[in-house]
């Protein structure tokens, strides 16, 4: 069975009452419940990790070179900061989704920038959620072929 690797980064966990203008009302709950439902429509199964630690979210990426197909990762802040995250995702061999949930290019000057965008099979920026389920049905079909 393949599986994908999900990971959302830094203050996501927050998602339901961090600002909410920006992010919406949905919950970390909410977006894993919805790539679990969507994954399982293509036979997917998947590992969640949400962290504000970079180490574990680097161990993670790893880790998932060893039982996964794919990652979908939300890097949050660490997108315009972590040059050890793009290393990570370099380093390991598999296909890799960049989602934000907000438009991050319609917002300040510094979250214009990515390390990891040049790497990424795609990247989804400001679909809200909805976004995740657009990321796990592209996988679905880049992993199908």
């Amino acid at each position: 069975m393949k599986r994908i690797l999900l990971v959302n980064g830094p203050n996501l966990n927050l998602l339901g009452t961090r600002e909410p203008e920006i992010y919406g009302s949905d919950t970390l709950t909410d977006i894993e419940r919805l790539v679990f439902r969507v994954a399982k429509e293509y036979g997917i199964e998947v590992r969640a990790v949400q962290s504000n630690h970079e180490g574990v979210i680097l161990d993670a990426i790893h880790e998932a070179r060893h039982d996964c197909s794919a990652i979908i990762i939300n890097p949050a802040g660490l997108t315009h900061t972590s040059v050890v995250l793009r290393d990570a995702l370099a380093g390991v061999p598999l296909p890799f989704a960049e989602i934000h949930i907000s438009n991050v290019f319609s917002r300040e000057e510094f979250r214009h920038h990515s390390f990891i965008s040049p790497l990424a099979e795609f990247v989804i920026t400001g679909a809200g959620i909805q976004g995740y389920e657009f990321a796990v049905r592209r996988i679905a079909g880049l992993l199908a072929r």
